[in-house]
């Protein structure tokens, strides 16, 4: 089914969208931002092409959520990721010590020229399922529970030096996966350099699963959209419910105190922009 324009509008008037997706974000600094991507049929030079839905979420300094911006486009391309990610900045998002992503190679190149200084950490459900892609079927769940053994370790020696020796372990057998987990290994273990209270929520883009399942279930009444702008209307208003319910029922994320260790000097605020 394909809907008309009037159809896609969500409840809340247009300029409160436009309102919510430029809001400045430089009431705060957000350590941890994650960025995953959901897909929905929209019309593109009138045909039915599959358009990314990408959501940015942050951790406050104080522990707490926040949605940080929405973009529709297409999430291979990196001039739309770097577009995505500067838009972010410009808006005044600051003090970004790491972002958790999947590894989309134009996100991971925008990353190191938009967020400087902040590592990245690659998405560990993601990376499983590339591992699967080149294994048999049947070895599956072996691979991913000897994989998890890397993120159950005690410090980040012992993070790093896990992932050697399952690699080394995989190497006869599976040698694509030893090779998978070295070359990944950097990104893969970013999170052993933080907060060991944190690992549990940064080693994944888990947090975004919810909000992309709501967008993909109000979106399944429409089916197709008339163009982009609609998939970003209607995104943003869904966006808006969960961005408000964190707000208004403040649940902390991570814990205040946890998060101290993250800005030794409390005063110093990062540049807001890359230029």
């Amino acid at each position: 089914m394909v809907v008309g324009d009037d159809q896609a509008d969500p409840v809340q008037a247009p300029f409160a969208l436009t309102a919510f997706r430029n809001r400045p974000l430089d009431h705060t600094r957000f350590p941890y931002v994650y960025l995953d991507a959901t897909y929905l049929k929209a019309r593109v030079d009138h045909q039915i092409a599959s358009r990314a839905v990408v959501i940015a979420t942050g951790v406050t300094e104080d522990g707490g959520r926040e949605v940080l911006g929405i973009m529709v486009g297409d999430s291979e391309n990196e001039t739309f990721w770097t577009t995505f990610l500067r838009d972010l900045r410009k808006r005044g998002l600051n003090g970004v010590r790491l972002v958790i992503s999947d590894q989309h190679l134009g996100l991971v190149a925008a990353i190191g020229k938009v967020m400087i200084g902040a590592a990245h950490q690659r998405c560990r459900v993601h990376f499983v399922r590339n591992v699967f892609s080149v294994i048999p079927k049947q070895h599956a769940e072996m691979a991913a529970a000897t994989i998890r053994t890397i993120f159950a370790q005690p410090d980040a020696v012992s993070v790093r030096n896990q992932l050697d020796t399952v690699a080394d372990a995989f190497g006869k057998q599976f040698p694509k996966v030893k090779e998978m987990l070295l070359d990944a290994k950097e990104e893969l273990t970013a999170f052993a350099d933080f907060p060991h209270q944190h690992w549990k929520r940064i080693q994944s883009t888990n947090p975004l699963k919810r909000l992309n399942r709501e967008v993909k279930r109000r979106a399944d009444v429409v089916q197709v959209f008339p163009n982009d702008a609609a998939v970003e209307r209607l995104a943003t208003a869904v966006l808006i419910e969960l961005h408000d319910e964190w707000i208004a029922f403040p649940r902390r994320y991570l814990s205040n105190e946890s998060m101290d260790s993250l800005y030794p000097d409390k005063n110093t605020l990062l540049p807001a922009t890359d230029e």
